[in-house]
């Protein structure tokens, strides 16, 4: 079940006229870019503590050894203080280990896009996706012409699940490759969780973590999100066990 706390930023609103019954469009945008931006601080703290205790680590050793060499204390101890010392700095590589490999599973890391089936397909980096910065107000009022044109198409693309169906579908619907339609499948799982529709709320929430992986690739390569979508869904179908853990994990914490 989807912890609401998550959602505690998101503001309820009467008004018919919104993006979405009840939803408010720009608690919407700054909830998923909170999200996404907390989520990386939260791995750059990590990054911070392990140099922090690395160094500690590093200069405690030292200190041991010269105490060695000058055989000043009990060598015994000094011995076995060193020993202890230095377990910890061969658990604190496997650590740092670890924490680089679960950055190169991220869906925004460049270094994905060169391994396994990011090798077969080649990136149009000429389609570079620059657009106008827009005000809260222009993104909700795009947002509300969005939905009323393809509403029908989101909702057939939000109960596919298989990745050949969904790519299929967005290659012959390229439009649906932007972050409205991210924008929009926020706000249908938000309505399918407080209706208690938790396994249809999952459902759709795979299908808006799918879209989420493709638009962090092209903003990580700077490339129109739509020159993605291939390359996704072949990475996805041929990656590792650590890759496909770290999108099932998104899909846990949506």
């Amino acid at each position: 079940m989807v912890d609401y706390s998550k959602w505690k930023n998101i503001e309820i609103s009467d008004d018919e006229d919104e993006t979405h019954p009840n939803i408010d469009t720009p608690s919407l945008f700054r909830w998923r870019h909170q999200a996404r931006v907390e989520r990386m601080e939260e791995q750059e703290r990590e990054k911070k503590q392990l140099e922090e205790i690395k160094r500690n680590n590093a200069k405690k050793a030292q200190e041991l050894k010269e105490k060695l060499t000058k055989q000043d204390g009990n060598l015994d101890e000094l011995k076995k203080s060193l020993d202890e010392v230095e377990k910890e700095q061969a658990r604190l590589r496997r650590e740092e280990e670890e924490l680089k490999k679960k950055e190169k599973m991220q869906p925004w890391n460049v270094d994905t896009i060169s391994k396994d089936g990011f090798k077969k397909t080649v990136i149009n980096k000429s389609a570079i996706n620059k657009k106008p910065e827009l005000t809260e107000d222009q993104k909700e009022m795009n947002l509300k012409e969005f939905i009323k044109k393809y509403e029908k198409t989101l909702k057939q693309y939000g109960m596919l699940r298989k990745y050949d169906d969904s790519k299929k579908f967005l290659r012959d619907n390229h439009c649906l490759v932007c972050e409205d339609t991210a924008n929009y499948l926020v706000i249908w799982c938000i309505e399918l969780e407080m209706q208690d529709k938790h396994e249809l709320m999952a459902h759709v929430a795979h299908q808006c973590i799918c879209m989420q992986y493709i638009l962090d690739i092209s903003k990580q390569l700077d490339v129109d999100p739509r020159a993605c979508v291939e390359s996704f869904f072949q990475r996805i179908q041929t990656a590792e066990a650590e890759y496909k853990s770290q999108f099932h994990a998104e899909i846990e914490a949506f």
